[in-house]
């Protein structure tokens, strides 16, 4: 693994395991992931806190299937919003398809495997074209894992995320109808998908920036006030780790373009 590009506000966070322990209710509310008891899992996760993303998925991957999702969640974050190679992101998030579909078969009601596999091949889609990706059959993978996790955890604000961009992808790149003939994609289930996830957890900058992405996609340019709207939202979020602090940024810069 070679050296990670560092994260820019580094400093910016210093949580230890006292304060993430403090926190994870809100740092958590999206993933529902569980407090760990194991302090070296802490210690993965306040170097993900902390945006020490290269430090987070190592310690978590040398513990074995426990820290999974720790490692998978610094190495997507870090490859969506700091990776400066093309090939290399892309090849981040096949690790983390690779590493998840090994957990799933383990353990076929993991629902993080599940979830991290979906996400990690979504955005790996979205680099590689989502057309293509659909001719490959990932579609129907990545629907069949999230609706796995929502029907076995409907709190888990950010499989609706996901599930509601695959919707808002697929419909954007080849159309309602064939969307919805081959793909099971529909823009009022997207749409309402987005709207729980609100609901579950209203703070999240992830959430309300991929909301306003697939505004844009499932309505174009009669959607942008919309879309804007959710965007300034995000923006406006006080982050409250290294994590949320890249999707405030990212939504600043969209208003700014």
């Amino acid at each position: 693994m070679g050296k990670w590009t560092a994260f820019p506000y580094a400093g910016d966070y210093s949580f230890d395991a006292t304060s993430v322990k403090k926190h994870w209710p809100r740092l958590h509310a999206g993933d529902l992931e569980p407090l760990p008891s194991d302090p070296e899992l802490l210690q993965a996760w306040t170097h993900f806190h902390n945006g020490e993303f290269q430090k987070a998925t190592t310690l978590g991957l040398s513990l074995g299937p426990v820290g999974l999702c720790v490692a998978s969640k610094a190495t997507c974050v870090y490859a969506t919003y700091l990776e400066k190679h093309e090939i290399r992101r892309l090849d981040l998030y096949l690790e983390v398809s690779d590493q998840a579909t090994e957990a799933a078969e383990e353990d076929p009601d993991n629902l993080s495997a599940r979830y991290w596999r979906a996400y990690a091949l979504g955005r790996y889609s979205q680099g590689i074209s989502v057309a293509k990706a659909l001719a490959q059959g990932l579609g129907t993978k990545i629907k069949s894992d999230l609706e796995y996790v929502i029907r076995h955890a409907p709190q888990h604000a950010d499989a609706h995320v996901a599930l509601g961009s695959f919707h808002a992808e697929v419909i954007d790149k080849v159309g309602s109808l064939i969307g919805a003939m081959a793909y099971g994609a529909n823009k009022e289930i997207g749409l309402h998908l987005f709207e729980q996830a609100i609901k579950l957890h209203g703070d999240s900058p992830y959430g309300l920036l991929e909301y306003a992405h697939a505004t844009l996609m499932l309505g174009g340019d009669d959607m942008m006030d919309a879309a804007t709207r959710l965007y300034q939202q995000a923006a406006k979020v006080k982050p409250l780790d290294a994590a949320e602090r890249l999707d405030v940024e990212m939504a600043r810069t969209q208003l700014d373009d």
